[in-house]
């Protein structure tokens, strides 16, 4: 059974930094490229970072590139974004997924994904 679990948003300042981390539980995690969403109530889901399964390429939503860095920690089955200088705009419930298949480069389409963690709040005041 695949499951994803997300941790460490919270309440920040704006210029403050998150490291987010996402878990996850299941067989062959290095054979799967890996993806960051946000959502905002009201706003659909949106692509903020993917990674290749083997962590060599790397890919960032315009309004994130420069700021976040995504990661990935095949040994221990984990997912990071590291989030810098934070803007009240990126407020938002944080989500990572895994598409369906094996696949080597990441899917920035949330319809591609299949799995979903259960998202984690991140709040940035001004």
């Amino acid at each position: 059974q695949v499951q994803l679990v997300e941790t460490g948003g919270g309440l920040v300042q704006a210029g403050d930094s998150l490291r987010l981390s996402c878990a996850f539980s299941g067989r062959s995690f290095s054979s799967y490229a890996m993806t960051w969403f946000r959502q905002v109530p009201g706003e659909l889901r949106e692509f903020v970072a993917g990674i290749s399964r083997d962590g060599g390429s790397t890919g960032y939503a315009n309004s994130v590139k420069g700021r976040f860095t995504v990661s990935r920690d095949n040994a221990k089955n984990t997912v990071i974004l590291q989030m810098d200088s934070l803007q009240p705009a990126d407020t938002a419930v944080y989500y990572c997924a895994r598409p369906m298949y094996t696949r080597t480069s990441y899917i920035t389409d949330r319809g591609g994904l299949a799995y979903w963690g259960q998202g984690t709040q991140v709040t940035v005041s001004s």
